[in-house]
């Protein structure tokens, strides 16, 4: 392992991301990395701050000053790698991405169409039919109270949500005109009906896919998985490869979400260009994405077999907490 370069990564709104900071940390010390982690929130309780090497508070991402925020952090922590975590920076960032590089830090995003897709879920929706896999059917909500009664169970939901904040499953019409009415640019699509997977697709710096972890989706809770477990499924696998290979211009970690059904039909229903909060599974099971990300940007490229990894484990989450002194806000 090469040593004679320094690696500083910034990972932006780390929020509740501590076994992901932790998991990068520990590559540092395995591979012998000379560097830090720095993180940035807009709170200062943010618990993933606290297992970095360095905090810092930032604007809210729909400050002008976000980006100019960030610039400044790079330039004085001498940041090599930029990391972001939730979805409502992905397009800002993007669509900055030069500025960034022109400092030398590379960011770990995809291009801006891919992110305009995946950030509105009826986009998301016609990328799916227009591409050959299968998703949910929408209908029209007008029509549907039209019809005044429902045959079969729909599901409702924001075009623009996140973490299943605001889904609800409907199965009358007094429900539909409802939540209708109280959602925000609400979408209205078929129920389906089976076994739900987070599936972690890996690419290179260029986009070429490296490897799929399909994840079964046990439990839940606030949207992000509980309880979980890796699943050599070829079929999954092959058909995520398929999507991530499609969009334009994936790059990084894409976390793709679909039902397996009864029939074995698998039916996509979102993408998640960033890490996914299920990810440490993956990287645990041995596709491990970051020693290989570490890897390329200290040496150029990586001998690391991310394919190989564990069939089966399980993943168990449970509530941690991190005791700091003073009266954090």
């Amino acid at each position: 392992m090469s040593q004679n370069k320094q690696l500083n990564i910034l990972f932006t709104s780390v929020g509740r991301r501590v076994e992901l900071i932790k998991h990068f940390k520990n590559i540092y010390n395995e591979l012998s990395i000379d560097g830090m982690i720095v993180s940035t929130d807009i709170k200062n309780n943010a618990p993933a701050g606290y297992v970095s090497d360095k905090h810092l508070l930032v604007p809210r991402v729909d400050s002008k000053d976000y980006i100019n925020s960030l610039l400044k952090i790079c330039k004085e922590y001498h940041i090599s790698f930029l990391v972001p975590l939730i979805d409502t920076e992905l397009i800002l960032l993007s669509s900055h991405k030069e500025s960034f590089e022109n400092i030398g830090v590379k960011v770990l995003i995809s291009d801006v169409h891919t992110h305009e897709i995946c950030n509105d879920k009826i986009l998301t929706s016609n990328f799916f039919s227009n591409n050959g896999f299968d998703t949910p059917k929408l209908y029209n909500i007008e029509k549907a109270l039209g019809n005044g009664s429902i045959a079969r169970p729909l599901l409702i939901k924001p075009a623009k949500g996140s973490s299943s904040v605001g889904v609800h499953k409907i199965t009358n019409i007094d429900d539909l005109n409802f939540y209708s009415k109280i959602i925000t640019d609400p979408i209205l699509q078929e129920f389906v009906e089976g076994q739900e997977y987070t599936i972690d697709v890996f690419t290179d710096f260029d986009g070429n896919v490296l490897t799929a972890v399909p994840r079964l989706r046990i439990e839940t809770r606030a949207g992000e998985v509980s309880k979980g477990r890796t699943e050599k499924n070829p079929h999954l696998i092959r058909k995520a490869k398929e999507l991530v290979s499609a969009l334009p211009g994936a790059k990084g970690c894409i976390t793709v979400q679909c039902f397996l059904t009864h029939q074995n039909e698998i039916k996509f229903i979102e993408i998640n260009p960033r890490f996914g909060g299920g990810a440490p599974l993956s990287l645990a099971a041995g596709a491990d994405y970051a020693k290989y990300l570490m890897d390329v940007l200290i040496n150029g490229k990586s001998s690391f077999d991310i394919n190989n990894w564990r069939d089966g484990l399980l993943m168990l989450r449970y509530d941690a907490a991190v005791f700091v002194d003073g009266d954090l806000k």
